[in-house]
């Protein structure tokens, strides 16, 4: 295969023919790309942002799945938007949204919301091992907020399930151990097959009982803890990943065409790929530069009025620098920044606290004042009146 000379990013390289069929290929970032200013859109986001913005402050929002999707809620509620699942009910994927790791969960909640259908076992338990069980009024509180919400963000977490032998049921998560039956309650790894029936599950769904509603699946980079697997976690959590990266990548190439409102935002692909260092010292949990930089991406090209292009572009830097420090230096480069920039905030909270007080003050002093105003015109009225009350009758 003949070489060819091309130009990316400014350099000139060679490559094999067989890349150039008609079509100008999308080429992997390199070090010198992640600095560029058009680095998010054409290498972070190109290919995923909708034609328009469309999430207003107003739009209601359902937003549940893995951990990953309490900070895509967190953050937007923390911008005034309409977070249906940060408000105060007893709908499940508002206490225990950010529990349901895995696509069967996910689909269960709509099957039970949508069309009432109740899991045979037990399945559904809390972090404390506190049982949830099937109340009515949690359905229809959930039935409520799927109703009424104009955009469903869900976020995919593993692919590892427990799971009730007996009726294939499957849990939110390994059953408590003084309730687990091993005789009945075992463990396993959804395949590849039903993470896709389950996605496609979640569409038809939603499409039936919402059927203008915007979708928008994300997949969370937060690793495995664990693994009940025999194998190392490090692969585990490499496999769970795949298998929910690839079902979702194959829902959407089938359906993108023929539903215009159904989306996927890559927090996945650039928390593991944008940076070298993106995991705080367990090796587990975004860094908050990292994620303040994923979160307004989110808000950049899916909400209106949203945020600029150079908002954006000033937090990757950010973070790109933190990112670059930590390398150099180790995770206390950035404690020291991040501890900082922590007591900035309580600053700012104090000085915002304290202007609101004296605003109050002000506010209270002046009404005193047109209150005493208004009794004096009022008194001097009431004179007025009497004196030419008396004169009539003198």
């Amino acid at each position: 295969m003949p070489l060819i000379e091309v130009e990316v990013d400014g350099v000139k390289q060679k490559m094999s023919g067989s890349y150039f069929r008609g079509e100008k290929p999308q080429f992997y970032p390199e070090d010198r790309t992640l600095d560029r200013d058009y680095v998010v859109d054409r290498f972070f986001m190109k290919g995923w942002s909708p034609a328009t913005s469309f999430i207003k402050k107003s739009t209601p929002i359902v937003a549940f799945g893995s951990c990953f999707a309490a900070n895509i809620s967190n953050y937007l509620h923390a911008r005034d938007y309409n977070i249906l699942t940060k408000k105060e009910n007893k709908a499940y994927v508002t206490s225990m949204g950010d529990g349901m790791v895995h696509t069967h969960a996910i689909r269960q909640q709509f099957e039970w919301a949508w069309e009432n259908k109740v899991p045979k076992a037990d399945l559904w338990v809390g972090y404390n091992a506190e049982d949830f069980g099937y109340d009515e009024t949690a359905r229809l509180e959930t039935k409520r907020l799927f109703d009424e919400a104009e955009v469903f963000i869900i976020t995919l977490g593993l692919s590892e399930i427990w799971y009730d032998e007996v009726t294939g049921e499957v849990f939110w998560r390994q059953p408590p151990e003084n309730r687990r039956d091993p005789s009945r309650h075992k463990f396993r790894v959804a395949t590849y097959e039903e993470t896709v029936e389950n996605l496609h599950a979640i569409h038809r769904l939603i499409r039936t009982h919402r059927p203008h509603a915007a979708i928008v699946f994300t997949v969370s980079p937060i690793p495995l803890r664990a693994t009940f697997r025999g194998i190392s976690c490090l692969s585990a959590n490499a496999v769970s990943k795949a298998i929910l990266r690839a079902a979702v990548d194959q829902v959407y190439r089938e359906l993108h065409e023929l539903d215009a409102n159904l989306f996927y935002f890559p927090s996945y692909d650039m928390v593991m790929h944008a940076f070298n260092h993106q995991w705080t010292e367990d090796r587990r949990h975004v860094y908050p530069h990292v994620l303040d930089f994923n979160m307004k991406t989110f808000e950049r090209y899916f909400c209106s009025p949203g945020i600029s292009d150079d908002v954006v572009l000033k937090a990757y830097t950010r973070a790109r620098q933190l990112d670059l420090r930590i390398g150099r230096h180790g995770h206390a480069a950035v404690a020291s920044v991040n501890e900082e920039r922590r007591k900035l905030k309580i600053e700012e909270r104090k000085a915002a606290r304290a202007l609101a007080a004296q605003k109050k003050r002000e506010e209270k002093k002046a009404s005193r004042v047109l209150a005493r105003a208004r009794s004096r015109v009022l008194a001097r009225a009431r004179d007025t009146m009497t004196n030419l009350f008396a004169r009539q009758h003198n």
